[in-house]
């Protein structure tokens, strides 16, 4: 399988390279861009601040620019909380995208969104200030509107960036049965 993997807010932290090596180890492609151009924060603050200064239109744009070499493979988007918002925009868009694997984070659906019953899975911690229950449950509903195929893991617990061991949020059980699935699910497409 071909995947662009997107960072966080924190931007690309050696965690990001580790995942992308354990799915390369699994047999897949992974690109791994940097939307930040360099810049790694150590709160979620600092990174949120730096995002909004850059504006989400041209994290878009250069999240589009990264995939277009690579999107005529059929690609599964994959992404870390903002990172995850990056790859639903990018898979809804993109009528060849394979799937789309969420790691703590989910986005907006357009009400023109519209795919062919695409795989889509979500891991998310429980609870997670940043994807409430309430959100999660028109996420679900909305996203099972556009066609996607949609499973959702919930991790009681753990913190909202849990597959990160550099961050406070690090929930290694939960990271790992994490990885499990979502590892199972990419062999699946």
């Amino acid at each position: 399988m071909n995947i662009m993997l997107f960072h966080s807010t924190y931007g690309l932290r050696p965690a990001v390279r580790e995942a992308a090596d354990r799915l390369r180890a699994a047999g897949h492609e992974v690109w791994t861009p940097d939307l930040f151009e360099g810049r790694t924060f150590e709160t979620v603050e600092e990174g949120m601040a730096f995002s909004d200064e850059t504006g989400k239109d041209e994290l878009l744009k250069r999240a589009v620019l990264a995939a277009a070499p690579y999107s005529d493979r059929g690609l599964v988007y994959a992404g870390f909380s903002l990172g995850a918002s990056v790859a639903q925009t990018l898979a809804l868009g993109d009528e060849k995208a394979r799937g789309l694997l969420l790691l703590h984070g989910t986005s907006d659906i357009a009400e023109s969104a519209s795919v062919d019953e695409l795989p889509v899975q979500l891991h998310v911690a429980e609870p997670d200030q940043f994807e409430t229950d309430d959100w999660l449950s028109a996420w679900y509903l909305r996203m099972r509107r556009t066609g996607a195929d949609v499973e959702i893991y919930r991790y009681a617990g753990a913190g909202h960036v849990y597959t990160d061991p550099g961050l406070p949020d690090y929930d290694a059980e939960a990271a790992e049965a994490t990885w499990k699935v979502a590892v199972g699910f990419l062999e699946s497409l």
